[in-house]
């Protein structure tokens, strides 16, 4: 139950942890210092491998290369340094970035937006064919997403909320429909923010201000806490041969007098508890 400090670049959002199955590695970025990262648990090396545009979010693509999700709507393919273009720009969205993605099994990805200064959020869905769709408009921060282990329903995080909701989804499609509460959460525990669904089709949600990593029954039930050496727990994934290892990163890296001695670092646990693996996502460059 005792989180394993893996390593502390100070983030100021660190944030997407993503286990990468071909390279048996964990990347993930600041998203406001424009820095991604990644680890490599047989030698314990880690290092920084990107500087940039910030990055909000990203999947993996079937071929390996990362998919990132930009700031101005940007999405664009990157693969050992280089990017490749796919989306350039949003127009909708130049003022803001992207929060949070995940591909389905289909290779969609469900990708959110931070409010602009006179609107809220959305929520898109890019097909694999590069069409762009408005899901969900009027949302505070689009946050983490899972999929239940049957395939019919989605969650989805908004935090400003306090909210993760379930939607019924259709794989035929990557249709959404009958949006309802799952999990409300009280204000006074902090934000949830990024979330994965284990084997057993439990959702872990990380809290940001609230120092924790939570795991919730398909019932909305509080199964486990786990608490964090730093105040802004900002997502978690799993990996490693077995999936059993989880990877959570945290937040407030340029605040660690307040937000915690590790704040913005990178942590292990290993519970003995499953994960499944993450979909690809199957979106191609024009």
């Amino acid at each position: 139950m005792e989180p394993q400090l893996i390593a502390d670049y100070a983030c100021v959002v660190g944030e997407g942890p993503m286990w990468h199955p071909y390279e048996k590695k964990v990347y993930w970025v600041d998203i406001v210092t424009g820095r991604m990262f990644r680890y490599d648990p047989a030698t314990q090396h880690h290092e920084q491998i990107y500087q940039g545009d910030p990055i909000g979010g990203y999947t993996i693509q079937d071929d390996g290369a990362l998919l990132l999700f930009m700031n101005k709507g940007a999405v664009k393919i990157w693969r050992e340094g280089a990017l490749k273009t796919v989306i350039d720009e949003i127009p909708d969205e130049r003022e803001t970035r992207f929060n949070d993605v995940f591909a389905d099994p289909v290779g969609r990805v469900f990708c959110g937006t931070m409010p602009t200064a006179d609107r809220k959020g959305r929520l898109y869905r890019l097909d694999t064919d590069g069409k762009l769709t408005i899901l969900l408009e009027g949302i505070g921060t689009s946050n983490g997403m899972g999929l239940t282990p049957d395939r019919k329903h989605l969650y989805y995080t908004d935090s400003e909320a306090h909210s993760i909701y379930i939607f019924d989804y259709d794989q035929a499609s990557g249709s959404i429909s009958n949006q309802r509460i799952f999990k409300q959460t009280p204000p006074q525990e902090g934000l949830p923010d990024g979330m994965t669904v284990d084997a057993e089709g439990c959702v872990w949600s990380a809290h940001w201000d609230g120092g924790f990593l939570v795991r919730f029954s398909p019932a909305g039930e509080e199964l486990m806490r786990i608490q964090f050496p730093a105040r802004k727990v900002s997502s978690v994934i799993f990996g490693g041969d077995d999936y059993t290892d989880m990877y959570v990163t945290t937040a407030g890296g340029d605040h660690k007098e307040t937000d915690g001695p590790l704040a913005g670092s990178l942590f292990k646990l290993n519970l003995g508890i499953r994960g499944v693996p993450e979909f690809f996502s199957r979106i191609k460059a024009s």
